[in-house]
């Protein structure tokens, strides 16, 4: 712990002058800048099957079924609202929209399965097993996923690319789930899942020989090359369903799992590790850069990472930082000054994942600090800090009631006032 707390002290001192270099010579984005896409009556879907009970009373009676993380701590209220989002963005069917109206009232499988473990972590495990059913419903025959669904289930709004990442979520949430919920020995309602999205993962990576196919990630752009972004998830997701199958007591199943995972690591290995960038090496050039990828190799989706991925994703939140003080999806995405919600959150969560509360701390209060006049998280904060997009977004949302759980259980109560004196420059 006293190396975890040394690293924190790195990485805090080093984001305190970036933050404050950063906005010392932040000019004018260029162009029109979006703004804030819900209002106060926003719904997740224009015509819900039945109307949601909403007000106090009903919020109270829901919230009593489960357990609000963070009791006490000043995220309270902040995972007491992304709670209460999550569960106005989810329909009976077992949907969940990504964000409340526009174009992000779908369902992709990413975002689903982050709210399912969320979910399951505060005690709702029939919504989170709904949540898993949907996706297992609209699992395609090939055991992979649409890059997003429709809230009735009945298929992709247009023709986007599939995403291949979203199988190895869903192996990893289907197994988060089964644990939280007591019932890692029998699956049952989620056998299917397991099964063909293992068959997926085994497919896209040849039993985890080769890396998968080019398919868009988190980024959700066209990409000629394998991102980090989309084979992470699936080695993820293969070492999930080794635990998984082990856990009905399936040996062979396990092992063949576990078998994939190692070689993939392997490979993974061979092509990143030279910076974890979003590329890796391989090609004519490296124009990747750092990406919130690396988060997908920390704690809770890898255990034990190398000091070479802790030194990747510390220096992540150096690169990527923006004026606002929250960080781009990567160090090379567009310049346009603007904080995603959603990466920010995933390093508070692999933070407080790995023992490292202080750094967790410090995006939890950015967090904090960034909600709208209602409460709830949006996609984006532009860099005068205004909030834009679509608030409450749920991976956002999810995301911070899984750190905020996490953060209670650790010894460490960080403090705004414990931030380090000293100065330290960026990891490189």
């Amino acid at each position: 712990m006293k190396r975890g707390v040394a690293w924190s002290a790195a990485v805090l001192g080093s984001l305190a002058v970036s933050v404050a270099l950063i906005a010392a010579t932040a000019t004018a984005t260029p162009g029109a800048q979006p703004g804030l896409v819900t209002g106060p009556g926003w719904r997740a879907t224009k015509n819900p099957p039945g109307l949601v009970p909403r007000g106090p009373i009903a919020d109270t009676a829901w919230l009593s079924l489960g357990s609000v993380p963070g009791k006490g701590t000043r995220w309270e209220k902040m995972a007491r609202t992304a709670l209460l989002d999550l569960h106005r963005l989810s329909r009976q069917n077992g949907a969940v929209a990504a964000g409340a109206g526009g174009r992000w009232n779908y369902a992709w499988p990413r975002d689903t399965a982050f709210v399912a473990v969320a979910l399951a972590r505060t005690g709702h495990h029939t919504e989170a097993l709904q949540a898993l059913t949907f996706l297992q419903r609209v699992q395609l025959g090939d055991g992979g996923f649409q890059a997003r669904y429709l809230l009735d289930g009945s298929g992709p709004p247009d023709d986007r690319a599939r995403q291949s990442d979203g199988a190895g979520w869903v192996l990893w949430a289907a197994w988060e789930v089964s644990r939280s919920s007591g019932d890692v020995g029998s699956p049952a309602p989620l056998r299917s899942l397991l099964d063909n999205a293992t068959g997926f993962a085994l497919a896209a990576t040849n039993n985890g020989r080769q890396l998968p196919p080019a398919s868009p990630d988190y980024w959700e752009v066209g990409v000629g090359r394998t991102s980090l972004g989309t084979v992470a998830p699936l080695l993820a997701g293969l070492q999930a369903s080794q635990k998984m199958y082990a856990a009905l007591g399936e040996r062979a199943l396990a092992e063949r799992s576990g078998a994939a995972a190692s070689r993939l690591r392997t490979i993974v290995g061979e092509r990143f590790a030279d910076g974890w960038e979003r590329f890796g090496s391989g090609g004519r050039h490296n124009d990747g850069g750092l990406d919130a990828a690396v988060t997908f190799l920390m704690p809770p989706f890898a255990q034990s990472p190398s000091p070479r991925v802790v030194k990747a994703w510390m220096r992540y939140q150096c690169d990527a930082l923006r004026p606002a003080g929250g960080l781009a999806p990567g160090s090379k995405w567009k310049n346009d000054g603007i904080s995603w919600t959603p990466e920010t959150a995933l390093v508070a969560y692999t933070a407080a994942m790995s023992g490292r509360p202080e750094i967790s701390a410090r995006w939890m209060d950015w967090l904090d600090d960034h909600r709208t006049p209602r409460g709830s998280l949006p996609e984006k904060v532009l860099a005068t800090g205004a909030t834009a997009g679509p608030a409450p977004l749920a991976w956002t949302a999810a995301l911070v009631v899984l750190t905020t759980a996490e953060l209670e259980t650790l010894e460490t109560s960080p403090n705004r006032a414990l931030l380090p004196e000293r100065v330290a420059q960026c990891l490189v």
